[in-house]
């Protein structure tokens, strides 16, 4: 197959690195492309050269905010077009994904949605926005979870046209060796926050900053690598100094290797980040969510990971709560809820089935002198 695969952030090209490098392996004709959603190379080019993935297409959307999406859109539409795949693999929920969901259907061409099915039923969410266009657009859904296939066919989605084959974010933490280390050894607090509910809003803010005084102070030691978007609004809203004397490290973002390092070694992870749960998860590490719903329910419902919002007081009890010893070593114990680090050769299999192909074609139908299927 010929296969166009857009990444344009930070998380997609982890969690793609591994699937396209076994596509090519497979003998597929892989077509990586670069959308340029996150432009910081301390987000995208350390990952490249770490991860091993070079994108074949580099494009560079404008950095105007508010006509970012139109240009990641006009530039799918045009990638697409001189690409000409047999299918258009998406992954997750970013600008990226329905952009290149549009474009492929534009030009009908078939599109593989990886990391389907995931909801957090928010309807304040751009991302589960983002996830109902892919599903709307996808003739194929790669589903991490059987709750996630789930889901899809509660919205009607297929049987057939699911498939639930793992996380592949878990592929490249397999792929790198890491592995759980003994929870008596682990100590602190790896933290991170990065989603603008959150960081553009001062008062939520003050919240971060106020959480991580009192993690330093009660739960140990605060490892923070600074997104470039909360860094610009705790220096705009007057916060960054409010940092000092906490017990804590600030630091830019940090290449993979040494961010899974970081939740390794952390007693207790604590995040707005989706991506962390999952790896949390493999690394058998708790987690308390930042945001007050998640799609990624699994950790939720095994206990493993609480969500609290933007809320220091529920933040800080819940840190507390999850690095008791009983509790700690229970989640420590657990296997990893989002797969087995063995997704991208579960893709490989199923698009290279002959049964797949029939589901990656489509034509307009013909209603006349007929009705629809209801």
């Amino acid at each position: 197959m010929r296969l166009l695969v857009p990444f344009g952030t930070r998380p997609e090209i982890v969690k793609l690195a591994p699937v396209v490098a076994e596509l090519r392996a497979a003998g597929d004709d892989v077509v990586a492309a670069a959308t340029g959603q996150h432009h910081d190379p301390g987000l995208t080019d350390v990952f490249y050269a770490e991860l091993g993935v070079s994108p074949d297409i580099v494009l560079r959307p404008g950095d105007v905010a508010a006509r970012r999406l139109g240009d990641i859109v006009g530039d799918a539409l045009e990638t697409v077009a001189a690409v000409r795949p047999d299918a258009v693999l998406v992954l997750g929920d970013t600008h990226t994904v329905p952009a290149y969901c549009l474009a492929a259907r534009n030009h009908r061409v078939p599109v593989i949605h990886l990391e389907a099915g995931l909801r957090s039923f928010n309807p304040t969410s751009v991302e589960e926005v983002n996830r109902r266009v892919a599903a709307a657009t996808a003739s194929l859904h790669l589903a991490p979870t059987d709750l996630s296939r789930q889901f899809l066919l509660a919205e009607g989605v297929p049987a057939e046209r699911i498939a639930v084959v793992g996380n592949p974010v878990l592929d490249a933490l397999r792929l790198v060796g890491a592995g759980r280390r003994d929870p008596a050894e682990r100590a602190g607090v790896l933290l991170t926050a990065h989603r603008a509910t959150n960081v553009d809003d001062p008062d939520r803010l003050a919240q971060l900053v106020e959480l991580v005084h009192d993690l330093g102070t009660q739960v140990g030691h605060v490892t923070f690598p600074i997104h470039p978007r909360t860094r610009e609004s705790l220096r705009r809203n007057g916060l960054w100094d409010a940092l000092t004397g906490a017990d804590v490290t600030l630091t830019d973002p940090v290449p993979y290797g040494e961010m899974i390092g970081l939740i390794a070694g952390a007693a207790v992870v604590v995040t707005d980040s989706g991506g962390l749960q999952e790896e949390a998860s493999w690394l058998g590490v708790p987690v308390v969510v930042l945001r007050r719903s998640t799609p990624r329910w699994e950790g939720v419902h095994a206990g493993s990971a609480v969500l609290t919002g933007l809320d220091a007081a529920r933040a800080l009890k819940a840190a507390v709560d999850l690095t008791d010893v009983a509790t700690r070593d229970r989640i420590a114990a657990q296997p990893c809820l989002y797969g087995d680090g063995h997704t991208a050769a579960r893709v490989v299999r199923l698009l290279h089935d002959p049964a797949t192909a029939r589901l990656l074609t489509f034509d307009e139908p013909d209603w006349v002198d007929s009705e629809p299927p209801v």
